[in-house]
């Protein structure tokens, strides 16, 4: 007997109709050399019905590959939209970790033709730089990984550096040598470079601030004659910047012979203070002019302190009372900076004891003439390129990122992209933004504004005087002697590449121009002034003459040598 469930099957599967036989090809095109004989009714069926489904079968293709093609086009679309979705959310994410104005950030600088265009020209206390929050641009290059391996090939290139000098001193002195002389010798007397410092930075906190205090005061009206007290402030203000900056550094320098790195320590601090001492007061002055002639506040503004003392260890030579300022201390990230400062130094040793000492030291024991100086110009090529480099590193980001972030200073732009350069007018502007600023803002400016916006190329030139001459006063007071070879090729080199590679110049040849021609100079300062060092050693004047001492040694010091 069924069940009901039986039942109820059968009665589904006779409702499920059969599926049609798909007939032979042939016998659907009806072939004429068929033989079998088929009923009328049965024939015509068969036709109409295997046309249906290959017409069936045809049109369900059809509709799948449009199918598919609807399905990988919209496929495409979602990942699109979610790449561009992620890279929003990065965009944003970075955006609210390092907050600053697009408008202030990313808007291209001014050209001459733009600034020639304004209408009034206001000194630079008026319209100054501007502060924002912004990385320096190797921390966020060195998130890539195609650049970070250059920096990789830089740290390979130094344990090489390490494993020849070690492998060489084995095998000359049959042991390990591990004495580093040179850097020993080079920061000799360090105490006193501390003690001379210690000096200098409580000078400049003390008496600057003080002067200036103390004749914002004889502005409030109170004074009878403040013209009188301003020309007396000013004369003591210029006698400390003088003397007390000036002169007693260079006097302790020369006098306890200092040892060349010791001497750029205490030089490159008495130009960056004397530097910002300028800053402080050209940015201040004008303040106690204009509340004075408002006469709304008797006591006219002052700065704080603390302002002061803050810009004194600032990462920058541009006096502002407020800075914008991270919310935290990373001290990884600056123990990280000091120690590839410390890295760059080791660097820089190795690049001098393996490259630069066994070429120069042999400089007596060959006359001077014109083969002798092509290849020592080109033998320094490769040492000058990489000191440019460890100096651009170990100081422009390094030194200047750490004290960034000890002191909170947001404004992480101490240099742009000055290696895509395509005229050295860009790569001056680009190289050292802290200085090209000062530089700017203070000379260049400030001689427009004098001269009533007039005389824009005298202005220029005056700059590049300016920074040529403390240029050469550094390398002249560290070196020991007078060989105004950089000065030289500032004024003259500098002054014409400046107008002959200039902004108009676009495209990757002017670039290719731009290095060939710094890797050049670079190999020219690196050969002279080695040769004039180890000159100044082998042929010592014992009652040299003023004449004598500007003289460049290196020019008499063979002939000398061999009448001996």
């Amino acid at each position: 007997m069924d069940t009901g469930e039986e039942s109820l099957l059968r009665s589904r599967c006779k409702a499920i109709p059969k599926m049609p036989i798909f007939p032979d090809p042939k016998a659907a095109m009806g072939d004429e050399g068929s033989e079998v004989e088929h009923s009328p009714s049965s024939e015509n069926y068969t036709k109409n019905n295997g046309t249906f489904e290959v017409e069936h079968v045809i049109s369900k293709k059809l509709q799948l590959k449009r199918r598919a093609e609807f399905l990988k086009s919209d496929l495409m679309r979602q990942f699109d939209s979610h790449v561009n979705d992620f890279m929003d959310s990065i965009i944003e994410e970075s955006a609210s970790l390092e907050p600053a104005p697009v408008s202030k950030v990313f808007s291209p600088p001014l050209s001459d033709k733009e600034r020639n265009k304004l209408g009034h020209f206001r000194p630079p206390h008026g319209q100054g730089k501007q502060f924002v929050n912004r990385r320096s641009l190797l921390d966020e290059l060195f998130e890539v990984n195609h650049i970070r391996t250059i920096y990789h090939m830089f740290i390979a290139l130094l344990i090489l550096f390490i494993l020849s000098t070690l492998v060489v001193d084995f095998l000359d002195e049959g042991r390990l040598v591990l004495d580093f002389d040179l850097l020993v010798y080079a920061f000799g007397q360090f105490p006193l470079v501390v003690c001379t410092w210690i000096c200098m930075c409580l000078s400049v906190l003390v008496v600057p601030y003080a002067l200036f205090y103390c004749w914002s005061q004889t502005q409030t009206g109170s004074y009878s004659y403040p013209r009188v007290c301003s020309l007396l402030f000013g004369c003591v203000y210029l006698l400390f910047q003088v003397l007390g900056l000036g002169f007693l550094p260079t006097y302790v320098v020369v006098v306890n012979r200092l040892p060349p790195a010791s001497r750029f320590i205490i030089i490159l601090e008495q130009v960056r203070f004397i530097m910002k001492t300028h800053s402080f007061v050209r940015e201040n002055v004008p303040k106690v002019f204009v509340s004075t002639k408002a006469k709304k506040d008797p006591n006219p503004l002052v700065p704080q302190v603390s302002h002061y003392l803050y810009f004194l260890f600032a990462p920058t030579l541009i006096y502002r009372d407020q800075y914008p300022r991270t919310p935290v201390i990373r001290w990884g990230y600056v123990a990280t900076k000091f120690v590839q400062v410390l890295g760059c130094l080791f660097y820089a040793y190795y690049i001098f004891v393996r490259l630069c000492i066994p070429q120069f030291r042999s400089i007596r024991l060959q006359f001077f003439d014109l083969r002798a100086m092509v290849l020592c110009v080109f033998n320094s090529i490769l040492p000058g390129a990489l000191v440019l480099f460890l100096g651009f590193f170990a100081f422009l980001h390094c030194w200047l990122n750490a004290f960034a972030e000890m002191l909170c200073f947001a404004d992480r732009m101490f240099y742009k992209d000055w290696w895509n350069s395509t005229s050295f007018a860009n790569y001056y502007r680009t190289w050292n933004v802290v200085v090209h600023d000062w530089l700017y803002y203070y000379v260049y400016h400030d001689f427009l504004w004098m001269s009533q916006k007039r005389f824009r190329a005298a202005a220029m030139f005056f700059v590049f005087t300016v920074s040529a001459v403390v240029h050469e006063y550094v390398l002249a007071v560290c070196f020991g002697f007078f060989y105004p070879v950089l000065f030289c090729l500032f004024m003259c080199f500098g002054m014409m590449f400046n107008f002959i590679l200039h902004d108009r110049r676009k495209g990757p040849i002017w670039n290719i121009i731009m290095w060939t021609s710094l890797f050049l100079g670079l190999g020219v300062i690196i050969c002279l002034y080695s040769q004039e060092w180890y000159a100044q050693r082998y042929c010592p004047l014992k009652e040299p003459t003023f004449f004598e001492l500007l003289k460049p040694r290196s020019w008499n010091c063979e002939r000398r040598t061999t009448a001996d």
